[in-house]
């Protein structure tokens, strides 16, 4: 595909908008109107003389040369930033790393670790339940819970992690639910269905509340087990306990900035 008469602004909110889904997130997430995404994606599928979406009252649904667009410009994404940074910026390289709620939050305690001091990368974390695509260049490093199957991904195993019922003492004998798509929060709705003290859809707010004393949260043992006031109210949950896996891609784990950021992650989190 011949991106030589597009702009590379008009490509990186492309970007935006092929990974966020559509108009209205991708304007959260660049800052830029609604309207004004879709006048320039318009523009860009002029320019290329290519259509990238199709669109529909739910969202944008890309097309197969969109796709293939995507991947393309994600591996030179990383190269282009670097060079138009500003003196200073382009010393340290940017490295995108996803990795669910309670994983994120051990990262960012240790950010310093992760960074060196004094800082060499650039870190941007992500914070997702769903699993950002690493094929296509969305993030460097993600923190998985199974082995990566794709070929073209590699893997370190870190260490296990289980699930366990924690509460301040004298809290309410009742669970805080989580709404979200994840094996802790399925397993809790099959056990409780809506008998909840109160239910969140972001994973964090449970353990917000059981710090307040409101009720039972399902914690990753490395959290609940570093809160003070917090206690365990049962065993771990073994259908709960799984594998955690670093991953990345075949061609970029050999990078410096990659590697050296690997390491140090693993030196955070574990390894088996």
């Amino acid at each position: 595909m011949n991106e030589t008469n597009a702009d590379w602004g008009d490509l990186r909110l492309f970007l935006a908008v092929a990974r966020e889904g559509g108009l209205s997130p991708a304007a959260r997430a660049t800052g830029r109107s609604a309207a004004t995404l879709g006048r320039r994606m318009l523009a860009l599928e002029r320019s290329l003389g290519r259509e990238l979406f199709i669109r529909h009252e739910r969202g944008y649904e890309m097309t197969a040369e969109a796709r293939q667009l995507v991947e393309e410009l994600s591996q030179i994404e990383t190269r282009i930033t670097r060079l138009t940074a500003t003196p200073g910026e382009a010393e340290r390289p940017l490295i995108k790393v996803s990795a669910g709620t309670w994983t994120t939050l051990v990262l960012l305690d240790n950010l310093d670790e992760i960074t060196g001091a004094p800082a060499d990368i650039r870190l941007r974390f992500i914070s997702a339940e769903s699993a950002l695509n690493i094929a296509r260049r969305e993030v460097a490093i993600g923190i998985r819970n199974a082995r990566p199957t794709d070929t073209s991904l590699a893997g370190r195993a870190l260490s296990r992690v289980e699930f366990a019922p924690y509460a301040k003492a004298g809290a309410p004998d009742r669970w805080i639910k989580v709404m979200a798509d994840t094996p802790s929060a399925r397993w809790l709705d099959k056990m409780i269905g809506t008998d909840a003290v109160c239910e969140v859809n972001a994973p964090r707010n449970s353990l917000d509340l059981a710090l307040a004393g409101k009720g039972i949260a399902l914690l990753p043992t490395f959290i609940g087990d570093r809160q003070k006031t917090l206690r365990q109210t049962g065993g771990t949950i073994p259908e709960l306990s799984h594998d955690r896996w670093i991953v990345t891609h075949q061609d970029d784990r050999h990078l410096p900035e990659v590697r050296s950021t690997i390491d140090r992650l693993c030196k955070v989190l574990g390894r088996r």
